[in-house]
């Protein structure tokens, strides 16, 4: 007999309890503090920018990822757990080498900016690699609504990866390469 999938509310105690439930809403920890965390560090990598187009992409981030924190804290109440977040190494770290590019780069060029866009890469592909596992899972346990909310979430990790990757390569990358 297959097992029966449930609707995220009202958790029975057994798949609350399930170490493996546990382990999915302590790496929703994870992600919550990193979405908070790159909230913080996308507006120093906006100011860093030297073209505005790679601006205007850091600033939409930025609004996008208020919007991941907030979707975020509503699978948290679906999941009946505070929200709470967990220090995220790897985003700590990944912040921390956008931090050392823009030291390292002189500032108003486009090695910074594809240095910028490298390093905004890397985030997105740890988010999405991120998203998607944890969207597995909840499909794993039947949690549908949450599920919903974390592909919704995975998609638009994606498409702004894409974006970046159309800025470096409509002319950053190139200008750069002049440089």
């Amino acid at each position: 007999m297959a097992p029966s999938r449930k609707k995220t509310a009202n958790l029975d105690a057994d798949m609350k309890n399930s170490e493996f439930h546990q382990f999915f809403v302590d790496e929703l920890k994870d992600i919550y503090w990193a979405e908070k965390h790159l909230t913080k560090a996308l507006p120093k990598m906006q100011k860093a920018s030297t073209s505005e187009e790679l601006a205007a992409a850091f600033e939409k981030h930025q609004e996008e990822t208020a919007v991941h924190v907030e979707t975020l804290e509503k699978i948290f109440e679906l999941l009946e757990e505070k929200p709470v977040a967990k220090k995220c190494e790897a985003m700590a770290g990944l912040t921390e080498e956008a931090e050392e590019i823009i030291a390292d780069t002189e500032s108003e060029s486009f090695t910074r900016d594809a240095g910028l866009i490298l390093a905004a890469q890397k985030v997105e592909h740890y988010e999405i690699a991120t998203y998607g596992t944890l969207y597995a899972f909840a499909q794993q346990m039947g949690h549908t609504e949450v599920a919903e909310l974390l592909h919704q979430t995975l998609e638009n990790e994606k498409a702004t990866d894409v974006a970046l990757t159309e800025i470096a390569e409509s002319f950053i990358n190139e200008q750069a390469i002049t440089e």
